[in-house]
């Protein structure tokens, strides 16, 4: 049968949705066997390849419409959106296996969306991001366009919001226009800032406004952009909100595995296997995935410049204790 580096391939071509190399091993296999003189197994190997590869060839749709080219925003748009060419790797996240899972469930839909045509099925697109400060969700959104080579687009909210009626609601219609004529991902942070609940006590009237023009236009958006909201604050968010989200993904601060993955990552240039790993994870508990990776930065820089490069457990802990005071 298939030798482990050929099972091996197999696995990364079926993951990395290279249907063609997979039926390149796929047929090394099966004359494998049939070099063996195992020419029953061969031949029932290459008939379930042949028949795989026409029902591939019958979900194949035509290709859509080509992306108009990402460009800086100008004109009106100049100042309400940001774009950014992302390079962020889906390696780089160290996040919970149910957050990873959600977010590979989003790359996975999205890749296959022609199959999802094929069905009458669209993929995840509409999403929203909540939890605590620095626990992942601007990197995420950064990864989702790297891993999908698209543009990011980060809304500038500052830049939205006016005290002129009816000002704000007008720029974002420009939003959901460029949304509609330029596939990318679209994120809106600090969402919060324009989805709170109608009806609060420090409700304002032309926030209220904005959050209306905003239900109407996210549910009446069809274009193959992908847009995310993130919140610290999702207990504000008016509960209309919901429903207009495809996926709803809350991330969590680090557990204690998670803070060594990160730890190592980020030390990864210095000699980690001695460090007292109980120690660091339980001081690090409750610090945010941003907060561990700054306190190894400042752990870092005193093993540079003053220990010859050699980093220790109590350079590590003392660092991640100054972030948690920071934090009281």
């Amino acid at each position: 049968m298939a030798t482990a580096e050929q099972i091996k391939a197999l696995l990364k071509s079926h993951a990395d949705h290279d249907d063609q190399r997979f039926y390149s091993i796929a047929l090394q296999v099966a004359a494998k066997e049939a070099r063996k003189g195992h020419h029953k197994l061969a031949n029932e190997l290459k008939e379930t390849i042949e028949r795989s590869q026409k029902a591939s060839k019958s979900l194949t749709v035509a290709p859509s419409k080509p992306t108009p080219l990402a460009q800086h925003p100008k004109g009106d748009l100049k100042g309400l959106l940001e774009l950014t060419h992302s390079s962020a790797r889906k390696n780089e996240l160290v996040l919970s296996s149910e957050v990873n899972e959600r977010l590979d469930k989003v790359l996975l839909e999205q890749r296959q969306k022609s199959r999802l045509a094929q069905f009458g099925l669209s993929p995840r697109r509409k999403l929203l991001f909540t939890g605590s400060p620095g626990t992942g969700k601007t990197l995420s959104a950064a990864v989702l366009a790297s891993e999908l080579k698209l543009p990011l687009y980060t809304i500038v909210l500052d830049n939205l919001i006016t005290r002129f009626m009816g000002e704000t609601a007008a720029k974002l219609r420009l939003i959901f226009d460029h949304i509609k004529q330029t596939r990318a991902v679209y994120l809106f942070d600090e969402f919060d800032a324009i989805g709170t609940q109608r009806g609060a006590t420090n409700d304002v009237g032309e926030i209220r406004r904005v959050l209306n023009s905003f239900l109407m236009f996210v549910e009446q958006d069809t274009s193959e952009s992908i847009i995310l909201a993130a919140t610290n604050h999702p207990e504000l968010l008016d509960k209309a909100l919901y429903r207009r989200f495809d996926d709803i993904i809350q991330f969590e601060k680090p557990g204690q595995a998670q803070i060594k993955q990160l730890i190592e990552n980020r030390l990864s240039a210095f000699e980690t296997e001695h460090l007292g790993w109980d120690e660091i994870t339980h001081a690090a508990c409750g610090l945010s995935s941003a907060d561990v990776t700054r306190a190894c930065e400042d752990a870092a820089k005193e093993a540079v410049l003053r220990h010859d490069a050699n980093i220790t457990t109590a350079m590590i802990t003392k660092a991640v204790q100054r972030r948690q005071n920071g934090k009281q």
